[in-house]
């Protein structure tokens, strides 16, 4: 059977590159052909551009010439950040052509019995992605049209997306959200017959993802690992506590000050050998929190300042970890029963596989 399917592949993010990989590849082992749609808006080209001014108040003659020049030299000690994730997308991940708008695909759609939109954030109404009629399948001419693990990630859609959303939504044959807040949200939009499923990165074993792992240099010692989108201060306290009271180095995905190490240049495989010799993991990231467990770490989330916090709440409630949601003030928990989280984990899997063989029988008719 040819599959496709469409996700934020490409957007220079450990999360989206991972579970794009898990979704093609759990596909393929059922033996099944498998293309990522390779969907490159304007709005996703713009990482690690040279040429891209980010303030519009730069944005004059003259002023961006300088303006570009001044960002030059940081922006050249980055690119080997990208340089391995385009490493790690041309040899794992198996893409159609380039489309760069929803009407180019609905001008010349891949063909597929089936295709897939998900997992991650495609749904989130904060970003453009979320409002984007080719996340929701729109250039779809034939062939059955589902989800897999999409996330709105936010508790509320915006009033004004609702009525075209629900148009998108109510031409889908199958629909799975990640967060069992996606289902109050599709309730709100009047779809009611979607499940949840797991992240596709829990379709694969533990074993998969330590074949892949890349060991960074230099990790012998004991080490908190942070991977922190906010730099936040909360973040930095309790890892400051973490540590001390655990004995550990604090090493960190992203600059931070008070990091020993840090990793701002590594791509998808040495983020997962940070996070497979890590000690405990701290973060205010739902694909950290999901290799934790995959991995089984110690681990505490702490919520973003943006408001896209109910992706963590809703896994860890899910696994009976909703302790390792904290805060400054909270006890830190210790010693995790991995042996009852892992049964819980097992049933949403089956649940997950099971989700995947429906729609696919149905690519079949």
């Amino acid at each position: 059977m040819k599959i496709c399917t469409i996700t934020c592949h490409d957007v220079y993010n450990v999360g989206a590159s991972l579970q794009a990989y898990a979704l093609q590849t759990y596909l393929k082992s059922l033996g099944h052909d498998v293309k990522i749609i390779d969907y490159k808006p304007d709005y996703l080209s713009k990482h690690y551009r040279l040429d891209v001014v980010g303030n519009p108040k730069y944005d004059k003659p003259f002023v961006r010439e300088a303006y570009l020049l001044a960002k030059l030299p940081g922006r050249l000690r980055v690119l080997p950040r990208k340089k391995a994730f385009d490493s790690f997308t041309a040899k794992h991940l198996d893409l159609t052509r380039r489309y760069v708008s929803n009407e180019e695909l609905k001008a010349d759609p891949p063909e597929a019995d089936a295709f897939f939109a998900g997992s991650d954030q495609i749904w989130n109404p904060l970003f453009p992605n979320g409002k984007d009629p080719a996340f929701y399948l729109d250039f779809v001419q034939q062939g059955v049209r589902a989800s897999y693990a999409a996330s709105f990630a936010v508790d509320e859609f915006p009033q004004e997306l609702r009525e075209v959303t629900t148009q998108y939504l109510s031409r889908f044959d199958h629909i799975a959200v990640r967060e069992t807040s996606g289902l109050s949200v599709l309730k709100s939009l009047g779809i009611t017959n979607a499940v949840t499923v797991l992240d596709p990165v829990f379709l694969l074993d533990r074993a998969q993802w330590e074949a892949m792992a890349e060991k960074p240099e230099r990790c012998e010692k004991p080490y908190l690992l942070v991977y922190d989108f906010d730099n936040s201060p909360a973040v930095r306290k309790l890892a400051e506590r973490i540590a001390a009271e655990r004995g550990l180095h604090i090493y960190s995905v992203f600059n931070l000050p008070y990091a020993e190490r840090c990793f701002p240049l590594c791509g998808p495989e040495a983020f997962l050998g940070l996070m497979q010799n890590a000690a405990f993991v701290l973060s205010n990231s739902f694909h950290a929190t999901a290799f934790s467990v995959i991995f089984e770490k110690e681990f505490a989330v702490v919520e973003r300042t943006e408001k896209i916090n109910t992706r963590m709440r809703d896994f860890t409630a899910m696994l009976g970890l909703s302790d390792h949601m904290v805060t400054t003030e909270t006890e830190i928990p210790v010693g995790t029963d991995w042996t009852a989280v892992y049964r819980c984990l097992k049933n949403e899997i089956d649940h997950a596989k099971a989700y995947i063989d429906e729609v696919l029988r149905d690519g079949e008719k």
